[in-house]
């Protein structure tokens, strides 16, 4: 790898990160924006869900525009997005300003996260793209599980200060793209010598004999634990800090803590712990322990009289949580040797309809009763605990007799 494309990967990392963070920076201040501005829980939630909306709807549309004038346009017009979006969410106290705010975010986001999986893709040869896309994979959880932890420490200082922050970190990254990265020609040479095998490229529209197989066979199951785990991550997670503010009377402080606490313990089981679980207690085993505990966790937490017992309890149920995903897409790779294009597709798509339900069904919820939210995010986690007692150990699916 010459140290043009070395240069250029690491930008792309950054970039990647970047933008994670940027999604997960308003959790911990949304009790303060709330009660300053006098908004109810759902406006909060629609406010988080607008941002999975743009993203859900501009990422195909980005894709396809990428290809045809060029991944380094793409990657430098969204970063100059999320800069916008980062310092209009600074400057303005309006709702409606926010939600533009945090639409313009999902917008940057579809055209950062995938461009830069593409790019990375063109300038990689085959050997060397397994492990980089594994380093933008982990950048992309990175950034979303740093993201809460990072933006409590700096509203100690005002609610909006992490957003001025990820504003200047955007400015930085972006001028970093626009002279590291090579330009449309060179990467046009660069990939040339070393073309995409075809099953990594983008996949063709799925017909509905294939997704239908896909519902109806061992993966459907899979498919639908993926569904309630993201709308109950995102769910948990974007009501967390006005739960704890309203319930518990935690201070911007304590869910600094709680938030950066959880990303260490959440990333260290990713990094370093997760595949030994995985030889340890097999896929299955290791999802449903991780429900169990998310159920356990969450029910501990309605319960708890003192804030060092929710403390103890959101870090067993993000933890938790942050296992379920990677164990089920582990699975769901080893359950058919092709079409992985369409599986992650399917896998993406249904944690993107999570992200949207999950925080305005919470935020509306939790206008109600402060415990309402929890109470079903536990019937969820526990059907899902019961649900993966029919996962089976070894499954394979072909879709390959099917026409595209």
């Amino acid at each position: 790898m010459s140290k043009k494309v070395r240069n250029a990967i690491i930008v792309l990392i950054f970039g990647n990160f970047l933008v994670c963070i940027g999604m997960s920076l308003i959790f911990p201040v949304m009790p303060f924006i709330k009660n300053e501005l006098h908004l109810s829980a759902t406006d909060m939630g629609i406010m988080n869900s607008l941002f999975a909306i743009a993203q859900l709807v501009a990422s195909p549309i980005i894709g396809q525009l990428s290809d045809k004038i060029g991944r380094k346009p793409i990657l430098v017009s969204g970063l100059l997005l999320y800069m916008l979006s980062e310092v209009l969410f600074a400057m303005t106290n309006w709702l409606w300003m926010f939600d533009i705010s945090r639409t313009i975010g999902g917008l940057s986001a579809a055209m950062v996260v995938p461009t830069t999986n593409a790019l990375a893709a063109d300038l990689t040869t085959p050997r060397q793209r397994a492990r980089i896309i594994g380093l933008l994979s982990a950048a992309f959880s990175g950034g979303l599980i740093l993201g809460p932890g990072i933006g409590g420490i700096l509203a100690k200082f005002d609610y909006k200060t992490p957003f001025w922050f990820a504003a200047v970190l955007g400015l930085l990254s972006m001028i970093s793209l626009w002279t590291m990265l090579p330009n449309e020609k060179e990467i046009e040479k660069i990939a040339a010598n070393h073309p995409v095998p075809a099953q990594s490229r983008p996949p063709k529209r799925a017909s509905w004999t294939q997704a239908k197989k896909l519902f109806s066979g061992p993966m459907g199951l899979l498919f639908l634990l993926i569904l309630i785990s993201s709308f109950g991550l995102v769910g948990f997670e974007s009501i967390y800090s006005l739960y704890v503010n309203e319930v518990f009377g935690f201070t911007m402080g304590n869910i600094a803590l709680v938030l950066t606490l959880n990303g260490v313990t959440s990333l260290t089981f990713q990094a370093l712990l997760f595949d030994r679980l995985v030889v340890w207690l097999t896929e299955k085993r290791l999802i449903r322990y991780c429900f169990l505990l998310s159920f356990l966790g969450t029910g501990w937490i309605i319960l708890a009289h003192s804030k060092l017992e929710v403390i103890i309890a959101t870090l067993i149920v993000f933890t938790a949580y942050d296992l379920i995903r990677p164990a089920i897409t582990t699975l769901l790779t080893k359950a058919s040797v092709t079409k992985q294009g369409l599986i992650n597709g399917v896998n993406m798509s249904l944690t993107s309809v999570g992200n949207i339900v999950g925080p305005i069904v919470s935020g509306a919820l939790l206008d109600t009763s402060y415990h309402l939210p929890y109470l079903v995010v536990i019937v969820f986690l526990f059907i899902s605990w019961v649900m993966t007692y029919w996962i089976r150990d070894h499954f394979s699916v072909n879709l390959n007799s099917e026409t595209d």
